[in-house]
């Protein structure tokens, strides 16, 4: 097979909103300064009967919907997360099971922020290679739950939710519309951000990751357009992960895409790891922000110190 494509996005998030000026009656903050030093406004929370499996099913159903897809047609289903509450079955299985699937095969990917792009690059080798003909890859992530909701720094980041997105093979003669993946880590660094204890906690060392973020992380963008053959300023939109509007603002601008809309989901709904690349793109296509067969720089980047990053053409 010759490429994929993204043929349809989905996202969802949960009904509950928090706001910068509820975490100010939890914790020492205030509406001021997390605005100042993150750009976050609100964040939605799942509840506690809210599993990171609904999430991505709810997301994912989403996205088959748009793509007019039956699930029983989908034999790949790909899950990036880092807060699966059981190790099995894993989130692709029960995602499966609740949407009701034939006999998929199933698979989570945690890499944090970066999941998502890691997913979709897997799906469109694993259809390039033909071991599968349609998937369903999805960002999920539960971040409410393992917060230190009496760490200032760090519980005014996190959000809830989920973006999917169905992807196909080309059709013979049809260009590629997921352009090749350019990933890596910074392994001696993955301390930087870290999801550890019992009971599992989020830390990370902030101005380390803005740090990298905003030096390290624009070349390496930069090298994924040119890896599919286009230049910065050709992108109609940069959707990086929405860590933190005070990163992806410099690092959108040092990428040189002077003409795209670039994604801010992170003002409305916080840092969501693993979901917030494909939960901005389909927020970004649902308000007609961007047209069918826009190129669109997607790139993902944290948890490990890893990245990854392609360019795909708009649903």
């Amino acid at each position: 097979m010759t490429g994929s494509r993204v043929v349809a996005v989905g996202h969802y998030q949960p009904g509950r909103v928090v706001t910068n000026d509820d975490l100010a009656a939890m914790v020492d903050t205030s509406d001021e300064w997390i605005r100042s030093r993150v750009g976050i406004v609100t964040r939605h929370i799942a509840g506690p009967a809210e599993s990171v499996d609904e999430l991505a099913a709810h997301a994912g159903a989403k996205a088959l919907a748009a793509a007019g897809v039956s699930p029983a047609d989908v034999d790949l289903v790909l899950v990036a997360t880092s807060t699966a509450e059981n190790r099995s079955p894993n989130m692709a299985a029960r995602v499966a099971a609740r949407l009701g699937m034939g006999s998929p095969a199933v698979m989570d990917l945690n890499v944090v922020c970066a999941g998502f792009t890691h997913a979709l690059a897997t799906a469109d080798h694993t259809l390039r290679a033909g071991a599968a003909t349609r998937a369903l890859v999805i960002g999920a992530d539960k971040m409410g739950d393992i917060a230190d909701w009496s760490d200032r720094s760090t519980c005014v980041l996190v959000g809830d939710g989920a973006g999917a997105a169905v992807v196909e093979p080309v059709r013979p003669g049809q260009e590629a519309g997921i352009g090749p993946v350019v990933w890596g880590s910074v392994p001696e660094l993955g301390h930087a951000v870290r999801i550890e204890g019992t009971p599992a906690r989020f830390a990370q060392e902030g101005q380390s990751v803005y740090r990298w973020a905003t030096t390290q992380l624009p070349p390496i963008a930069r090298s994924v357009c040119e890896r599919a053959g286009l230049a910065p300023e050709d992108l109609a939109a940069v959707v990086l992960h929405q860590a933190n509007l005070r990163i992806i603002e410099p690092l959108a601008q040092k990428i040189g895409a002077v003409n795209a809309v670039v994604a801010r989901d992170v003002v409305e709904s916080g840092n969501t790891s693993a979901a917030s690349v494909p939960m901005a793109l389909s927020k970004l296509v649902e308000r007609g922000e961007i047209s069918s067969g826009d190129p669109v720089l997607l790139f993902g980047f944290g948890g490990n110190l890893s990245y990854a990053g392609q360019v795909i053409r708009c649903p």
